[in-house]
C-alpha cells in the first residue's frame, strides 16, 4: 500500500520478518501453513474493556500487499538474502484467511482480535503493520470512549492533530476517535479522507488581528453567521470576552433571527467562568448560545468540570486524547498459536513465560459472546476450538482460567460469534461498513456493558472463559504431554 510519499507500506515490517522469511525458505518451510493470533493483554488506564479499531486499514494494507523492484534491489544491495527469496517476494501475493472482530466492538485482554491462517512468510510478514494498526487506533478509540462516557451526553471533539507524533497519528487517530464517540475533529484531512465531520471556531490569532476583541468578534459573526463560536478568553473572559460576545450576537445575529451560536472558553478555572457566563448569556437573552471548552482536558478532569456544576455543552479535547497520555501503549502482541500439517491436522503451539500474563492459549480457536436474554447485557466472553460449537439453548458450564477453581453456570443466554471472516483464499469476502456504521455499532455495543465493567476505577473484572477442550489442551501443553 503506497502513502502518499509514495512509500511502499510493504515494507513497514521489522527487518526480522524478512530474515525469518528467507530463513522459512531455506528450511523447506516457506509454504507450511500457520495460525497466528493478535491480542493484548491489559486494557489501558486500568479500564475494564478496550475498543477494536484499525480493521479498514489492515484491508487496505493487505489488498496491496506487494514488493515493487526498488524494494528488491534494496533488499539484494543487503547481501543477505537468496536470490530464491527475492524472487519469491517479487512475486508476492497473500493467499491466506483472515478472521477480526468488527471494529467498534468492546474486546478484552487475551482474546484473539485477528486470527491470520496462511503460509507461515505470509503470516509472518503481516505482524508489523498490523500490529502497528491495531495497536494505535484501538487505543485511541479506547481513551475516547472513556472520554465521552465522562462527558455524560454532551458533544466531545477531537481537537489533537497539532499534539499528535506525526501526521499518520492525526489522520487515523481522529477516526478512531470518532469510533469511540466523538462527534467530530478539528481535522480537515480526516473529514475529506474518512468523513470524519471536521469543524472549528477560531484562534485567539482571529482576534488579535483586529485593532478590538470586539471588531474581530462582528467580523466573524458576519463571515460565519450560522455557525459562529467566538473564543472570549483573548484578554479577559467575564469583563471583556463574554460581554463583546453578547454585543456581536446582539448587532449581527439578532436581526437576522439567529438565536442559535457559540463561545468558547480555552483558559482559567473552566468550571467557574462557564458558570458565570451561562448567567451573562442567559440574562442577555442569549439562552441557546452554547458553551464550548478546552485545554488539556481527560475523562477526570470532565468528571470533575460537571461535578462542579461546569456549563459546559462541548467538550474539545486534544493532547491528552490524540496521544492517549496517561497510558500511550496499547500492548497488543501477535503469537503463534498453531500450525498446520500437510495433511491438515492442527498442531497447537503455545508461548510459555515465568510470566504468568504471557502465557499464550494455544490452537486455532472460535470466540463467542454471551448474552442475558433477559437483560441484553454482556455475560462472558468465551474461547473454545475452532470446532466446536456452543448451544445457547441449554445451560453450559464455563470457568475462569485465571482461577480454574471457579466454575460457573451460564443460563438463559444468546451466543454470538465475535471473530468474521475478512479473507479467505486472499481474497476479501468481508462487506466494510461505513464509519458512521461502525460508530452506532460501537455506541449499541458499549451499551450492552454492565455499568459495573465500564467504571474508571476498580471496573469488575469481565470473564474471558475457556472451554473444557481448549483448557485441557492449554493444561497439557503447560505440564509438556503434548
Amino acid at each position: 500500500m503506497k502513502n502518499d510519499s509514495g512509500r511502499n507500506m510493504t515494507m513497514l515490517c521489522d527487518f526480522y520478518e524478512l530474515t525469518m522469511g528467507n530463513g522459512y525458505l531455506a528450511a523447506g518451510m516457506a509454504d507450511r501453513v500457520t495460525y497466528f493470533d493478535l491480542f493484548f493483554r491489559t486494557v489501558p488506564d486500568g479500564g475494564g474493556f478496550a475498543i477494536a479499531a484499525g480493521l479498514e486499514q489492515i484491508i487496505d494494507y493487505i489488498q496491496d500487499l506487494h514488493f515493487g523492484p526498488d524494494d528488491i534491489a534494496y533488499l539484494r544491495g543487503r547481501g543477505i538474502f537468496s536470490e530464491e527469496f527475492l524472487t519469491y517476494l517479487a512475486n508476492f501475493k497473500f493467499t491466506g484467511d483472515i478472521w477480526a472482530v468488527p471494529e467498534g466492538t468492546p474486546v478484552f485482554p487475551r482474546e484473539p482480535l485477528v486470527v491470520v491462517r496462511a503460509p507461515a512468510i505470509q503470516a509472518q510478514l503481516l505482524e508489523t503493520y498490523m500490529l502497528c494498526a491495531v495497536n494505535h487506533q484501538s487505543l485511541i478509540a479506547t481513551k475516547a470512549s472513556r472520554i465521552v462516557r465522562a462527558a455524560q451526553g454532551r458533544t466531545v471533539l477531537e481537537f489533537g492533530s497539532r499534539r499528535a507524533q506525526g501526521a499518520d497519528a492525526a489522520i487515523v487517530g481522529a477516526r478512531a476517535a470518532y469510533i469511540g464517540g466523538c462527534a467530530g475533529t478539528a481535522c480537515a484531512i480526516s473529514d475529506q479522507i474518512y468523513g470524519v465531520p471536521a469543524g472549528g471556531t477560531m484562534a485567539h490569532a482571529w482576534v488579535q488581528m483586529f485593532d478590538t476583541e470586539l471588531d474581530a468578534f462582528r467580523a466573524y459573526c458576519r463571515t460565519y453567521p450560522t455557525s459562529a463560536t467566538l473564543l472570549v478568553d483573548t484578554y479577559n473572559t467575564l469583563q471583556s470576552g463574554v460581554p463583546n460576545a453578547i454585543r456581536a450576537f446582539n448587532e449581527i445575529l439578532k436581526p437576522l433571527g439567529i438565536t442559535k451560536c457559540g463561545i468558547r472558553l480555552d483558559s482559567g478555572d473552566l468550571a467557574y467562568l462557564s458558570r458565570k457566563a451561562r448567567k451573562m448569556l442567559d440574562d442577555a437573552g442569549w439562552t441557546e448560545c452554547t458553551i464550548t471548552c478546552s485545554n488539556a482536558l481527560d475523562e477526570y478532569l470532565i468528571r470533575d468540570l460537571i461535578s462542579q456544576g461546569a456549563c459546559i455543552d462541548c467538550f474539545g479535547v486534544g493532547e491528552r486524547l490524540i496521544t492517549a497520555r496517561s497510558e500511550p501503549v496499547f500492548g497488543g502482541v501477535y503469537k503463534l498459536v498453531a500450525v498446520e500439517d500437510a495433511d491438515g491436522a492442527i498442531t497447537p503451539k503455545i508461548k510459555i513465560s515465568e510470566n504468568v500474563g504471557k502465557i499464550t492459549n494455544p490452537h486455532f480457536k472460535k470466540l463467542y459472546r454471551f448474552y442475558g436474554r433477559d437483560t441484553g447485557k454482556a455475560v462472558a466472553d468465551y474461547l473454545c476450538l475452532h470446532d466446536e460449537t456452543v448451544d445457547d439453548s441449554r445451560n453450559l458450564e464455563i470457568f475462569d482460567p485465571e482461577a480454574t477453581w471457579k466454575r460457573k453456570e451460564v443460563y438463559d443466554f444468546k451466543a454470538r460469534e465475535l471473530l468474521v471472516p475478512i479473507f479467505q483464499g486472499g481474497e476479501l469476502v468481508y462487506e466494510k461498513p461505513t464509519l458512521n456504521e461502525i460508530k452506532a455499532y460501537c455506541a449499541a455495543q458499549v451499551d450492552t456493558l454492565w455499568d459495573e465493567v465500564k467504571r474508571f476505577e476498580n471496573p469488575h473484572r469481565y470473564y474471558v472463559d475457556l472451554s473444557q477442550k481448549l483448557w485441557d489442551i492449554k493444561n497439557d501443553l503447560l505440564n509438556g504431554k503434548r
